[in-house]
């Protein structure tokens, strides 16, 4: 994550991102990426859970942001195998979904593993807030050495 403050007098916060975007569905994925990039970030976007596992091998993001029905692995198994792996159970997650009946059960267990759960549709101003979200849990983070 690349951040630049301008001073004095203003404080103009600048922060570019790697984001990993897992959706199913071809347009969405197409879309959340270019509302992304337009924001500046740098996005790769997949449409599997499987795909993001391999995207992950290759290069961790600063935020994920994923799809919560998928076929294959859904998003609530790629979260679980995110947390249990030492090098991405960091990695902020938010889960979208356009499934507004999720199960008491599921949403702990989204809670317990720390995603920040969000509803689709998702606007610019949805999808920019998400990101901030996450992007804020990743700097409160201590520092790894």
């Amino acid at each position: 994550m690349i951040s630049c403050e301008i001073r004095p007098g203003s404080r103009i916060l600048f922060t570019v991102a790697r984001l990993l975007i897992i959706d199913d569905d071809v347009t969405v994925t197409l879309t959340l990426a270019r509302m992304l990039e337009f924001e500046g970030h740098v996005v790769e976007a997949v449409e599997s859970a499987q795909a993001a596992l391999d995207a992950l091998d290759r290069q961790l993001p600063d935020a994920i942001i994923l799809d919560m029905r998928m076929p294959g692995m859904g998003g609530l198994e790629f979260l679980r195998r995110v947390r249990a792996a030492p090098a991405t159970t960091g990695v902020p997650v938010g889960v979208v979904t356009g499934d507004y009946f999720l199960k008491d059960a599921v949403l702990e267990e989204l809670a317990t593993l720390g995603a920040v759960l969000r509803y689709k549709p998702l606007w610019l101003d949805d999808l920019s807030a998400l990101t901030r979200a996450l992007l804020g849990q990743r700097a409160a983070e201590p520092q790894r050495s």
